[in-house]
């Protein structure tokens, strides 16, 4: 039982056990290489799907950090290869309807695999359509700078709207250090302000648990605070991008992807901090504008999302608001990492800030701290005081 909590990242792919919750927990991705060098593996990742075609899908961007070398180390082991590049210039991509159709329309009918290359979007892209169109993917890793590698859920939009629809694991991952060490700070940032996201998202889950009987899988949590230990002990080498930094980062992002796809929610890397980031995000759209990186807006949301856990610790159940560490506290934690702390650095304007305060338990149907705000008659006492304190 809870047989995962005694293995490596790399030992996980695979794995069935009867866990100390109740349920049969099933990891169904293949294979995890997370190493300097890693892409070495591709090909035999790749190897039982060799007889059918390849789409490879990257951006500018990414092409130049591990497209090209993806491309040439399959080429070179025999195997068809079709490429899709996204040129956005100096813009982002999105993955909106634009981006998956064009990715639909580019899998011939003979193609048996797609490799995405890149992170957030271009994996959540590919993850989406694979899942529709029952292809299997592999993912190669370029930035340490979110949790959904090894995770099931695809946040995509339509109507200008942010959703995660459930999609499927992917196949394999390819997280090698050499390309993640080229990754923009920016990007190392929004990994690690994704990570810290996870110490309010556990509170949420708590929560949730006490107050609406929610499902907990205490394995799960178990798994993300281990990694969590780890990649804040290597966090001061982040800001000069050491290998080990790095890699403890990347396995802390997996691990919570393997929390997920464990349990098949999002709910132990993801609270209503993530409510505020797609609140911002889905303004910042609308407006035509290119918001800040979704992790990024996670570290920020879970230092205020710890100041409700605090003004709300005379009405919270019993034990839940020692699991929120205080908000100094986070802060601390991000600056170890080189992450920014307050919407005011990110550009978040007040009345966005404000507006997300009262409205972000809107964006998803999911019980949190925000929505135990409004329910007790607290949500707007509490949005007016932590604005002033932000912004005066």
């Amino acid at each position: 039982m809870n047989e995962i909590l005694n293995m490596t990242i790399d030992q996980m792919p695979q794995t069935q056990f009867d866990c100390s919750c109740g349920r049969h927990h099933n990891f169904s991705v293949h294979d995890i290489s997370i190493r300097k060098g890693a892409i070495e593996d591709l090909p035999k990742m790749a190897e039982p799907f060799k007889d059918g075609k390849i789409l490879v899908v990257f951006d500018n961007h990414t092409y130049e950090v591990a497209g090209r070398r993806t491309v040439e180390i399959l080429k070179d082991n025999g195997f068809d290869i079709k490429e899709l590049l996204f040129d956005t210039g100096d813009d982002i991509l999105i993955p909106d309807e634009k981006t998956l159709g064009r990715i639909l329309e580019e899998q011939d009918l003979d193609t048996s695999l797609m490799i995405a290359v890149g992170s957030g979007v271009l994996n959540d892209s590919v993850k989406f359509v694979t899942s529709r169109t029952k292809l299997p993917y592999i993912i190669v890793a370029t930035a340490p700078s979110m949790d959904g590698y090894v995770a099931d859920g695809a946040p995509i939009f339509c109507d200008g709207h942010k959703y995660s629809p459930l999609a499927h694991l992917t196949y394999g991952l390819i997280g090698d250090t050499d390309f993640l060490q080229t990754a923009p700070q920016d990007l190392i940032q929004a990994g690690y302000g994704d990570v810290v996201g996870k110490l309010t998202a556990i509170a949420d889950w708590d929560l949730a648990v006490k107050v609406v009987d929610e499902y907990r899988c205490g394995t799960c949590v178990t798994l993300v605070q281990r990694a969590l230990d780890k990649c804040f002990y290597n966090a001061p080498g982040l800001k000069t991008r050491e290998p080990q930094s790095l890699a403890a980062l990347m396995e802390a992002l997996t691990m919570t992807g393997v929390a997920m796809a464990l349990v098949n929610t999002s709910r132990p890397a993801s609270g209503a901090e993530h409510m505020l980031s797609h609140y911002w995000e889905m303004d910042y759209i609308a407006r035509g504008l290119n918001p800040n990186h979704h992790g990024i807006q996670v570290g920020v949301a879970s230092t205020v999302i710890a100041r409700f856990f605090e003004e709300l610790a005379d009405i919270l159940p019993e034990g839940t608001g020692a699991l929120c560490p205080p908000h100094e506290e986070i802060e601390r934690i991000l600056r170890l990492g080189g992450a920014p702390v307050s919407p005011t650095e990110i550009g978040i304007d007040k009345k966005l800030f404000h507006d997300s305060l009262m409205e972000g338990y809107t964006v998803r149907p999911r019980y949190s701290v925000l929505r135990f705000a409004k329910e007790n008659g607290r949500l707007k006492e509490i949005a007016d005081k932590i604005t002033k304190e932000f912004y005066g």
